[in-house]
């Protein structure tokens, strides 16, 4: 296996990856169907894209990407390229002790840590595709339209990971032309969400763990993970559609930026319909801190949450507690309040806002006050919704 293919499963995608991958979407059998202005694509036009987008996906690799990128694999050539559980122990605040007994051990112990990681921080991993077209003022007025193309970033969603920041993907993913941008004095954007999860059980750990993983340079092992085109695969779950004809920016902008900033935004949009839709794709995101009065009762709860996540003076969230069995080795979460965002005290962190200085873009977190429930600390995770999970 030449160097050159380990480095693709090393790190992010290259240049020569994201080119092959605008080819293969050309040369793909089953259609994929670009929005066009005035038309909406039909549930049998979205599903059609799903599944010609999970075939690319996997033909190209992905899953095995996900997982090299999980367990870190490293090195200068086949020879002496190794795993380890860096991240995985980062994620999910894991013992490094514990998961070396685990990897080791047999016992319904050392598998319950395993099965633990796996459904907490490797199955909670995505890949989202975003098609993006935009309606320019001139062209809409004569029904026309220019789409932008089909770009994928990814989004690994760990147990205790604070939050989803893409703004350094969405940047790269939206990176126009200037010949574009120079096209138009205004413009709409619609963009059409997929995403998918990669797929990862007991089965395909049992596979991962025994054949392929090794923490000292193994080639036959490297050689038979890199060959693998079988295992790893991610899957369709959910789709989401952003269409905001009364787009307004405020402030400065060059004709660039201005194509960033709402290409940037109406991305951001999906993502949060996608957590509220999809279960396992909702962000957890902790209590940072807590304002007392002056009689040393709660009385405001902070975290690192705001419009780019979709949040308004209507949300709702649950306040939740991770607790991890250390005789099992199993984590679940306990219910402990309900919580709703302070009208006035939302924080405006979507991309640019501080440019525009928009109206809480001058805030570092959401202030929240407590409707019902027990005692909230410092740590406990929040999430939108009511999480089926929680007991």
């Amino acid at each position: 296996m030449p160097y050159d293919e380990l480095q693709k499963l090393i790190g992010s995608f290259s240049q020569k990856r994201q080119d092959k991958i605008h080819k293969d979407i050309d040369m793909i059998p089953i259609g994929l169907h670009k929005a066009k202005y005035g038309k909406v694509l039909s549930q049998k036009q979205i599903q059609s894209n799903a599944q010609a987008l999970e075939a690319l996906l996997n033909e190209n690799g992905y899953g095995k990407q996900l997982v090299a990128k999980w367990f870190n694999l490293n090195g200068t050539s086949v020879s002496d390229a190794t795993f380890d559980m860096q991240l995985v122990q980062e994620r999910g605040n894991y013992n490094a002790t514990q998961l070396d007994i685990a990897l080791a051990s047999q016992t319904a112990r050392g598998t319950g840590l395993l099965a633990d990681m796996g459904e907490n921080l490797i199955k909670n991993t995505f890949v989202l595709v975003n098609d993006i077209s935009y309606v320019t003022s001139e062209e809409k007025a004569q029904a026309a339209k220019l789409g932008v193309g089909i770009g994928a970033t990814i989004l690994a969603i760990g147990g205790l990971l604070a939050g989803v920041d893409i703004t350094d993907s969405a940047q790269d993913l939206v990176n126009i032309t200037s010949s574009i941008a120079d096209s138009f004095t205004g413009f709409n954007v619609k963009t059409h969400s997929y995403l998918f999860q990669l797929q990862w059980d007991d089965e395909t750990a049992a596979i991962f763990y025994e054949n392929y993983y090794t923490e000292v340079p193994d080639s036959t092992k490297i050689t038979a993970f890199l060959n693998d085109n079988n295992t790893f695969k991610v899957k369709y779950v959910e789709h989401e559609y952003e269409f905001d004809n009364m787009a307004v920016m405020k402030g400065a902008y060059d004709r660039q930026e201005l194509i960033r900033t709402l290409c940037t935004r109406s991305m951001d949009k999906n993502i949060a319909a996608l957590q509220l839709k999809y279960e396992d794709f909702k962000v957890k995101t902790p209590i940072r801190n807590i304002v007392y009065d002056e009689k040393g009762r709660a009385k405001i709860y902070c975290a690192e949450v705001g419009m780019k996540e979709g949040i308004t003076s209507k949300s709702s969230f649950q306040v939740i507690q991770r607790v991890f069995d250390e005789e099992t080795k199993q984590t679940s979460y306990k219910y402990i309040a309900t919580i709703k965002p302070i009208e006035g005290a939302i924080w405006d962190n979507r991309y640019n806002a501080v440019t525009e200085q928009a109206k809480g873009s001058e805030l570092s977190y959401t202030s929240f006050r407590k409707i019902s429930g027990g005692e909230i600390l410092p740590g406990m995770l929040i999430i939108e919704g009511k999480y089926k999970k929680a007991k």
